[in-house]
């Protein structure tokens, strides 16, 4: 055989190794196939909203009607039980009110919150738990916050110390008053 082939058929001309590559045979149909995929995607896209929004509205709609009632009438009302309302016991001794001093008033210096250092002496003759509200107050006497400080089972002639801590900043100088105390006997 020699070197000279015959020429390629004139039906598939042979490509220059310079020129850019042979488009692929065949007509494209890329652009067809994406426009209905996405076609399709959104078709059942909108049915699976359709199907949620109804079985939704469905489901909400026996929820909010409430159960039906029956018009035939009860057998016999019933009898209402009297409740009877016990009577808060009262701690013996003075008032409360005398039984709570201010240690110290003092203002955060990091975040500017108040708060009170109360000594509680229980004056009652039995055990009791307290529940003391404090105020603090500016110079010209307004009330700026307020605070509360709680404990339990303080034994009679017992004393302890907590902390009623203020809410929110407040200028040097403030002050702190108690405003209520409520003794509560064990």
């Amino acid at each position: 055989m020699s070197d000279n082939s015959p020429p390629p058929p004139p039906e598939q001309p042979q490509p220059s190794p310079w020129g850019p590559p042979a488009a692929p045979p065949g007509t494209p149909r890329t652009g067809l196939i994406v426009s209905l995929a996405v076609g399709g995607g959104l078709v059942v896209a909108g049915a699976l909203v359709a199907l949620v929004y109804s079985l939704m509205d469905s489901v909400s709609d026996s929820i909010a009607l409430p159960p039906a009632r029956s018009d035939a009438p009860s057998s016999e009302p019933y009898e209402e039980e009297p409740v009877k309302e016990e009577p808060e016991p009262v701690a013996s001794g003075p008032a409360a009110e005398g039984d709570v001093t201010v240690t110290k008033c003092t203002r955060d210096s990091l975040i500017g919150w108040p708060h009170a250092d109360l000594k509680i002496v229980n004056g009652s003759g039995s055990p009791a738990g307290y529940v003391v509200f404090v105020e603090f107050l500016d110079a010209k006497g307004a009330v700026l916050t307020d605070g509360v400080a709680t404990t339990d089972d303080v034994a009679p002639g017992a004393s302890v110390e907590v902390e009623a801590q203020g809410v929110g900043e407040v200028p040097t100088g403030t002050k702190c008053r108690v405003k209520q105390v409520t003794r509560d006997p064990m």
